[in-house]
């Protein structure tokens, strides 16, 4: 069995932050995986090591930078990893679903996965969309937001999270592809031996041509047009000093607004 994992480097923005022009000014920014990747990932490994022959491949779309992001997937027990980048990237503001979609639409057409596993959503753009669009493109059954997951002969046996609490039980023919929610597993941390270990894993570069793509493949209908900061619709009291000081100045505020008054 092959399972293919897509992940991705999201940005951290510190609590002050400044903007610059389209986007977070590079200085207030820290790079890390995405914490739903981080689940799917560790629900591949986990599958790999109660199987035999299973092979786990790791995809991220990113720059050169992100390879330290990937890495962490192998210090986790991914076997290889793929990073899909091209100078064409260079000049796009924002890749979209669609984009992204025909990117690893293509790398699954290349390495012919049984089961794709993506995290429900990125951190940082928040889509939540790509899987599902991933699996209608190459023609897979899919379930989204799984939050249990077991595997029989060709098929998936997962739980899902609906609305209200609600909770599904499903089987999704495979190939397929999966949507990771977090609680599924507990991502491990990546021990020493298993880092030492991911700087000999390969990482594979992949440009469009690799892919059988050309730039038409990062067009998008969307273009992002600015980026500010919300205005605060709260009206939030910090109260400082000694607990005891700030008890009594969180007293005197609720005996103001009458909590507790007879």
């Amino acid at each position: 069995m092959k399972i293919l994992v897509t992940v991705k480097e999201v940005a951290e923005v510190e609590d002050d932050f400044e903007i610059d022009g389209l986007g977070i000014d590079e200085a207030y920014l820290e790079y890390d995986l995405n914490e739903w990747d981080d689940y799917a990932v560790e629900e591949a490994v986990q599958i790999a090591e109660a199987g035999d022959d299973v092979e786990v491949v790791s995809v991220t779309i990113g720059p050169e930078r992100s390879e330290e992001t990937i890495r962490m997937a192998l210090a986790k027990g991914a076997d290889r990893a793929i990073r899909v980048w091209d100078d064409a990237f260079e000049d796009v503001d924002l890749l979209d679903v669609a984009a992204k979609t025909r990117l690893f639409a293509a790398v699954v057409e290349q390495e012919d996965p049984d089961l794709v596993l993506t995290g429900v959503q990125a951190s940082d753009d928040g889509f939540g969309a790509t899987g599902v669009s991933v699996a209608d493109e190459v023609g897979f059954e899919w379930a989204a937001v799984v939050n249990e997951l077991e595997l029989g002969e060709d098929v998936a046996n997962v739980r899902r999270e609906l609305e209200g609490g609600v909770e599904e039980l499903t089987e999704v023919d495979l190939p397929a592809v999966l949507t990771i929610q977090t609680g599924i597993n507990e991502p491990r941390y990546a021990s020493l031996r298993g880092i030492r270990q991911a700087q000999r894993k390969e990482i594979a570069p992949m440009g469009l041509g690799d892919l059988g793509l050309d730039a038409s493949a990062l067009d998008s209908p969307i273009e992002l047009t600015g980026m500010r900061e919300p205005e605060s619709e709260s009206d939030a009291t910090i109260f400082e000093g000694s607990a005891e000081e700030t008890a009594a100045q969180l007293a005197d505020v609720l005996r103001e607004k009458g909590v507790g008054a007879q």
